[in-house]
């Protein structure tokens, strides 16, 4: 049997609708619809479940919380757009970026839900540029321009970013070189500006169904499911400006059985991303993502196409991407992890991959990636990552800066890789350090002149 012949559980609702402005809600763009819509999602759901429906029209609302048995479907011609509003986002305890952390709660959030769905045609707007931070190298002189006069701060001596607030500046400043603070509701709730949601949060549910809608401009990461099983995403798209910090697409994190397909990608930073927890919160955890399948999706933007890591403490295994097209982006195929992460990746089936001009490398193994403890300091053997069992087959790209790049750690060589049918045009050729068992068959990388 085909490992990856799984069956996925889709949620099944009622056949009944809730149409949110027969409640009271009002899509003029103005008019605050969070109470409105967070009493129809609770009405149904007490009601055993169907379809709360946003009909044509611009809803302004601030975060809402999904609930079992509830379909939230956007029709065609609707906007959901969240309030940039930073004191409508209350602080929660919650995971990111493979941490346990405290973060403000997403617009969209849901937590020990079964059968739920967002479904239709609408788009759901998570307002971000309200909160994200911008390097000024990103922009044009005129658009930095219209930034700055919008307000912000702006640190003395370091000119070349934007904060939307003092306090999401002085957020990075304390938060980031003290991450155990991230840990402290107090320390947090000073800097509560710069702890940006994920646009979309699953945590720990069952039978998660999206279909349809658009997904953009996130305030961090645009989808985030975590702890969830039996999740299937299809015929969306999730768009987010180039520059977005943190503007990841989809984030499938220590998740199983699930299938993403159909859909379509343009954002900040990794595109379509699989992780499982980072260092010892990730180990603890000890959630492996698997049983993942990605087909027939195409990458506009995004720092990488198909990314693993750099968070897979918790482990990543049985995982397939076919069929799918990245279109500049700057690497391609990206598996990324350092030591002090821990955790092992194995049997990850690639096929069937379409690139073009791709800035960086067509598919890169790093091990150093935001390298937390440096080689040859003592590591305990926990936390020494290891890549190995993959099988990249049938891939085709015209233009990279580097074809195949491998780096990995003297602790432990990325080993048992195998790649059949590759043909890729490059300035570089392919770079292989600290590997062991790497197979080549019918492997062309054609230099560009």
């Amino acid at each position: 049997m085909d490992r990856f012949d799984f069956k996925i559980n889709v949620p099944v609702f009622k056949d009944v609708s809730y149409i949110i402005t027969e409640f009271g809600a009002v899509g003029d763009g103005r008019f605050d619809n969070k109470t409105v819509i967070q009493s129809v999602i609770d009405k149904c759901s007490a009601e055993g479940g169907g379809r709360v429906i946003i009909p044509r029209g611009i809803y302004y609302s601030g975060p809402i919380q999904l609930k079992s048995n509830v379909n939230l479907h956007l029709d065609d011609g609707a906007v959901l757009i969240f309030s940039p509003k930073f004191e409508d986002y209350p602080l929660i305890n919650t995971n990111f970026e493979g941490f346990f952390t405290y973060r403000c709660i997403s617009p969209i959030y849901t937590k020990e839900a079964e059968n739920v769905a967002i479904t239709g045609k609408g788009i759901i707007d998570g307002n971000g540029g309200a909160w994200r931070p911008v390097k000024k190298f990103k922009l044009t002189e005129k658009m930095w321009g219209e930034l700055t006069k919008k307000g912000g701060v702006i640190l003395e001596g370091k000119e070349d970013m934007w904060w939307p607030s003092e306090s999401a500046m002085q957020g990075h400043l304390n938060l980031i070189p003290n991450p155990e603070k991230l840990k402290n509701e107090s320390e947090c709730l000073k800097y509560q500006d710069f702890l940006r949601p994920v646009l979309i949060n699953f945590t720990n549910c069952k039978n998660i169904l999206i279909d349809g809608p658009t997904f953009q401009n996130s305030p961090a990461w645009c989808i985030h499911p975590w702890l969830c099983e039996h999740l299937t995403i299809k015929n969306i798209s999730v768009r987010n400006p180039w520059y977005s910090q943190n503007g990841d697409g989809l984030d499938v994190d220590s998740c199983k059985y699930v299938e993403v397909s159909d859909s379509f990608f343009d954002v900040g930073d990794d595109a379509l991303c699989i992780k499982s927890g980072k260092n010892e919160d990730g180990r603890k955890l000890g959630k492996p993502c698997e049983y993942v399948v990605f087909k027939n999706c195409t990458v506009y933007h995004g720092h990488g196409g198909f990314v693993i890591g750099s968070e897979m403490s918790g482990g990543v295994k049985n995982i397939k991407i076919s069929d799918c097209s990245f279109i500049g982006t700057d690497t391609g195929l990206r598996f990324k992890s350092c030591l002090g992460r821990g955790g092992v990746v194995e049997d990850v089936y690639v096929d069937n991959i379409n690139m073009t001009d791709i800035p960086k490398e067509a598919v890169i193994f790093t091990m150093g990636y935001d390298m937390d403890t440096k080689e040859g300091q003592e590591v305990k053997k926990e936390e020494i990552p290891e890549f190995k069992n993959i099988y990249i087959s049938n891939i085709n790209c015209m233009h990279a800066e580097t074809g195949i790049s491998i780096s990995g750690l003297s602790e432990m060589p990325v080993h048992d890789i195998e790649f059949k049918n590759v043909t890729i045009n490059s300035s570089k050729p392919v770079k292989i350090d600290k590997a062991e068992n790497i197979k080549q068959e019918n492997v062309n990388i054609i230099l560009d002149k």
